[in-house]
């Protein structure tokens, strides 16, 4: 009913987008439609009708209007009516049901993924633009979330070996007014409000306001939190051709560290999973995030048009936590950490796209430039048992309350500073030869730039790579609605990891990381609204670091892992009021040349080989509808070592909705219906996190 949202923002750009599917040969021949040429749709406005699961948008995955059904790339949506209808108000738990794409527990502070077998705390965007730092994000001022699969550095820079998680974020519209609030509570007491307004100030300008407050808690002993969000918004259209888009974000989260359970075996400790590792009041966590952005866009003609966009984003993240290292079943071994770090990002991107025909050939031309410049700076404190100088880890009894002992910490165990320069410019045409054949092509090059120092040991080291990324596709469409295509991508990491903290004396002499993506696939849109898609796929992952065997105590970059998969995705409406997002991943995962001390044939830690994840919605009225969610994973090993083993499990969840009126819409959602003990995550082989037994939330959403 109401209170969903879908794209409206302008017209020209609706029509781009829903018609796309059914005339994309005539759009080919005539370029002269007025549309807006940005890669990134426009407002989102509160409508009387849902917009369900489908988004035929894929401009994100190409930077200029196109539609998915004619990127040759996997991409998987989480659209604002799958988030509201699955009540959930974090990314990582929207993550939990996109197939072949796993979590991290990220030590219990911070969003961490795996994409195709690769890991990563940073491939995170916002609108395009890289939103790096280490924390949790939330959904109260996002649209969806659109995750796009395969080595992606044309379009997102460096790293994305595996994929890229971009948030598209809400935006004011002038095209209407609106007030809705929603209010939920779960078994465990945890709750969350939350606000979202907007306002036109004129026949061309509005302002938006969304605001969040949340409460954590759940099974596990002492663990609570809480956030506050804030992002409020300004659209601006001074003229018919260009459109101005201003705003702002504050997120303040504090939260209990908590890094789960170690393992006994080869599997989980059992029987502890309400049992808190760690010690109350020292193990907490608090991110602070202010992220302000600006962007324009000009239509200088028809055929022509220009979007600049510029991000300034400041971090300020502590995380302190006594974690479990292990347990042989009557003891359990404790250390511990307290970490800061304080980031700041500035971003500017800018993006040319001409569409138009050279002798009878149809193009769409991109031309684009990024300028990044981040500094960081971290430190830590470690954990010292029973004095200053005491051990830094201790063993106690294992029991159903754990007590630590006394601790002290050694103030600047580790501190670091970097400064980083990213310079890009990119280049990228979509070829249309007639009406079945299409072809996209481009190249990035990027000049990475990084100097760090070792504060403790007054340690420099620096390290520049300039580096080109390619991007080729092609792709068949023997019909309207069905394309099917091949392609090939490659993206590179510097051997400083994802956060670029420290070079080490080593990595600094180290060329980057290599990804090279090859995937094949088929999508078919039977209707609109409805979108079948498979891709099989191969990722390579080389120039990882590894002992010289000839040499030890050197290291060379013989190091290489292979990520083989098939991937299948059913997304829209299934038939009149039936919404659907089923997805099924197969992975085959393996190490096939030494990585560090680990030896060929290893299989790659948290890639399941089978991942199946279903949400669904079926409204028997225009009041009534009842939904509900599968996810089952197959077994897992936590960490390379291959020695211990997350089991194999299956969720499955429930909802209901009903709307008294209008206005007013209540829902009930129960997750983990038959109340499965499993572990769906972990961090290393000692810090596995426990997933919540049977539970239930009711929402409440109202609009005014």
């Amino acid at each position: 009913m109401s209170f969903r949202r879908v794209s409206a923002g302008s017209v020209r750009t609706s029509l781009l987008l829903t018609s796309a599917l059914a005339a994309y040969p005539a759009l080919a021949q005539d370029r002269g439609d007025d549309q807006r040429r940005s890669y990134l749709p426009h407002e989102i406005v509160v409508s009387a009708e849902r917009d369900g699961y489908a988004l035929e948008d894929g401009s994100s995955a190409t930077k200029t209007p196109t539609p998915i059904i004619d990127v040759p790339q996997a991409v998987s949506v989480i659209t604002r009516d799958q988030i509201d209808d699955q009540a959930v108000t974090q990314l990582n738990d929207a993550l939990r049901f996109v197939a072949g794409v796993t979590l991290e527990t990220g030590e219990g502070h911070r969003d961490e993924v795996f994409i195709r077998g690769q890991e990563s705390t940073a491939d995170f965007y916002l609108n395009g633009l890289r939103d790096d730092a280490q924390y949790y994000r939330s959904l109260y001022n996002i649209e969806r979330v659109e995750i796009l699969k395969g080595s992606s550095a044309l379009i997102f820079g460096r790293g994305a070996g595996g994929g890229a998680i971009n948030r598209v974020s809400k935006t004011a519209s002038p095209n209407t007014a609106f007030a809705a609030a929603d209010g939920s509570v779960d078994t465990f007491g945890a709750f969350s409000l939350s606000a979202d307004l907007n306002q036109p100030l004129s026949m061309n300008a509005a302002a938006r306001l969304n605001a969040t407050y949340q409460e954590f808690d759940s099974h596990r002993d002492e663990y609570e939190g809480c956030f506050i969000g804030i992002s409020p918004t300004v659209t601006l259209e001074p003229g018919a051709d260009t459109r101005i888009i201003l705003g702002y974000s504050y997120d303040d989260d504090e939260r209990v560290t908590d890094r789960g359970v170690p393992s006994l075996g080869d599997g989980p400790l059992t029987g502890y999973d309400k049992t808190f590792f760690g010690q109350s009041g020292f193990n907490e966590a608090s991110a602070q995030v202010h992220i302000a952005r600006a962007r324009i866009e000009h239509d200088f003609s028809n055929e022509l048009s220009v979007n600049l966009s510029g991000q300034f984003a400041d971090y300020d993240k502590v995380y302190a936590n006594i974690v479990p290292s292990g347990t042989d079943g009557e003891t359990v071994t404790l250390s511990g950490y307290r970490d800061a770090t304080t980031r700041r990002n500035w971003i500017g991107q800018g993006n040319l796209v001409w569409t138009g025909n050279t002798g009878g050939i149809g193009h769409t031309l991109l031309t684009g430039f990024e300028v990044i410049s981040q500094d960081t700076g971290n430190a830590r404190d470690v954990v010292h048992f029973g004095a200053v100088d005491g051990p830094t880890s201790a063993q106690v009894p294992l029991a159903r309350d754990i007590s630590v002992p006394a601790f002290f910490l050694d103030p600047l165990a580790r501190n670091r500073a970097s400064e980083l320069t990213v310079l890009a410019a990119y280049v990228q045409d979509q070829i249309e030869l007639g009406e079945f054949v299409h072809i996209i092509g481009g190249v990035r090059f990027e000049s990475f730039d990084l100097d760090t120092v070792n504060l403790v040991s007054n340690t420099p080291a620096s390290r520049k790579d300039e580096k080109w990324s390619p991007r080729l596709g092609i792709m068949v469409k023997p019909q309207e609605t069905v394309s099917l295509y091949a392609s090939y991508s490659e993206s590179f990491l510097p051997q400083a990891g994802d956060q670029f903290v420290l070079l080490s004396p080593t990595s600094a002499e180290l060329a980057p990381e290599q990804f090279e993506n090859i995937e094949a696939g088929i999508k078919w849109s039977p209707r609109p609204g409805l979108l079948l898609t498979a891709a099989a796929f191969q990722l390579e992952r080389s120039n990882r670091q590894t002992t010289d065997p000839e040499n030890p105590g050197f290291v060379i970059l013989t190091g290489k892992t292979r990520t083989r998969g098939f991937e299948a995705q059913l997304t829209g409406e299934l038939a009149p009021g039936w919404n659907a997002n089923i997805g099924y991943s197969y992975l085959d995962g393996k190490v096939r040349s030494r990585v560090g001390s680990t030896e060929a044939g290893t299989v790659l830690e948290q890639v399941p080989e089978h991942h199946l994840t279903a949400w669904t919605r079926y409204d028997f009225s225009p009041r009534f509808g009842i939904g509900g969610g599968v996810v089952h994973s197959s077994s897992q090993y936590a960490s390379l070592s291959n020695a211990v083993k997350l089991p194999a499990y299956t969720r499955v969840d429930l909802a209901g909705y009903f709307d008294v009126n209008e206005r007013i819409a209540l829902q009930v959602n129960v997750e983990n219906l038959f109340d499965e003990d499993y572990y769906p995550s972990a961090h290393g082989d000692n810090n596995i996190q426990p997933a919540k037994p049977l539970n239930a939330s009711v929402t409440a959403r109202v609009r005014f």
